[in-house]
């Protein structure tokens, strides 16, 4: 169906969160952190030791001794460890969000090339078309003289730049369309897409919808981590408790059990000097989050500018520029069917394929700034 009437860059988008090989990379990652979970939950393996000596059966202390060693690590240590688990894998599941986002505003922008391409491609061979039929009413007649031959020139020439023209824009379709594919990760050669102006973009209202930023999002997640790990280094300053069972067997002699207990000594302030590290290192996550508050607030204005800017052009190119231009180009054209001079209807008629090229690209700007501040939103359509 795709291939008979286009795919919508909604399908696009569909399937591309569904086929990306980044993003399944990333799904995977999430899976595992499933499992570190769970396994942040259990206690460490226990220690079996074997040990025997060479004395000589005889002899009281000649036995073989069989020792089980279990560590117990302090209260809150076991629930400390499943908390940074679980932070990481909030995490890697932010991660994959932004991911998703990123990739559909980059196929949002391929879409919105491609529809300028397309668009271009559409009046430059309307105008290829307009070009040759006032060529060919030029030289049907009986006698031209040499000014009226420059005119002829000047329009074959401006004729050439045009089949230049769509050739590089046919090039750059094909080239479009093939970038699009490798984002969708499947085959596609038609877009159905039609692109206008709207609405005048609201700055307050955008800004209202940054809450849901996705890179803003990583950073929450990498303060609750870091946080998270302090938690966790800072409870090694509490010993962890060994229990240990054997039991002794000795040949001419009676057997016995050995227990113990054991624990672990934080006497290097090893464990404060790892504290001091995750300390600093939640500091700077803070920081960091704080940049990217100040970055993303930087790219909304830019995106902003970039936008109003594009919606004003389109309108000053239609609602002013346009119709004037739409009167000239009347004029000429109705002297150019009485043997009139070609040059000045080849400078209206260029004129006017400006103006119209200008107004494709704004509407293209437009768009392509509208998908970077949905990016920045979060939106995953």
């Amino acid at each position: 169906m795709s291939s008979l009437f286009g795919a919508t860059l909604d399908e696009i988008i569909q399937d591309a969160i569904i086929k990306n090989n980044s993003l399944a990379s990333i799904n995977e990652k999430i899976q595992g952190s499933a499992f570190a979970i769970e396994a942040s939950d259990n206690l460490k393996n226990p220690k079996l030791t074997i040990t025997s000596n060479s004395l000589d059966s005889n002899e009281k202390m000649s036995q073989s001794i069989v020792t089980l060693q279990q560590e117990i690590p302090y209260y809150g240590k076991l629930d400390a460890e499943e908390a940074v688990a679980t932070s990481n894998e909030d995490l890697l599941k932010e991660q994959l969000k932004l991911l998703k986002v990123q990739l559909v505003k980059k196929i949002k922008q391929q879409a919105y090339t491609l529809w300028q391409l397309q668009a271009l491609l559409g009046v430059t061979d309307e105008y290829i078309q307009l070009t040759q039929q006032n060529i060919e009413l030029y030289e049907s007649y009986a006698s031209i003289n040499s000014s009226q031959h420059m005119g002829i020139m000047k329009a074959e020439l401006s004729l050439s730049d045009l089949r230049i023209e769509r050739s590089k824009l046919t090039a750059q379709i094909q080239s479009t369309y093939e970038e699009l594919s490798y984002l969708a990760s499947t085959h596609i050669d038609k877009l159905d897409i039609d692109l206008s102006i709207d609405t005048k973009p609201s700055l307050s209202e955008l800004k209202n919808e940054l809450s849901q930023n996705p890179e803003l999002g990583i950073e929450d997640k990498k303060v609750a981590l870091q946080s998270a790990k302090l938690e966790a280094i800072s409870l090694d300053n509490y010993p962890n408790i060994s229990l240990l069972v054997g039991y002794a067997h000795r040949e001419k002699f009676d057997n016995y059990f050995n227990f113990g207990v054991g624990i672990t000594l934080p006497i290097y302030s090893t464990e404060d000097d790892k504290e001091q590290i995750q300390q600093a290192e939640l500091l700077s996550s803070k920081s960091k989050r704080q940049d990217t508050v100040l970055l993303i607030d930087a790219k909304l204005g830019i995106y902003y500018a970039q936008m109003l800017s594009a919606y004003e052009i389109y309108h000053i190119v239609h609602d002013d520029a346009l119709p004037k231009v739409e009167h000239m180009f009347e004029l000429s054209s109705a002297s150019v069917s009485t043997g009139a001079d070609l040059f000045k209807y080849i400078d209206v008629l260029f004129t006017k394929l400006s103006l119209e090229k200008k107004s494709i690209l704004a509407v293209a700007s437009y768009h392509k700034n509208k998908a970077n501040i949905e990016a920045l939103t979060g939106a995953l359509q």
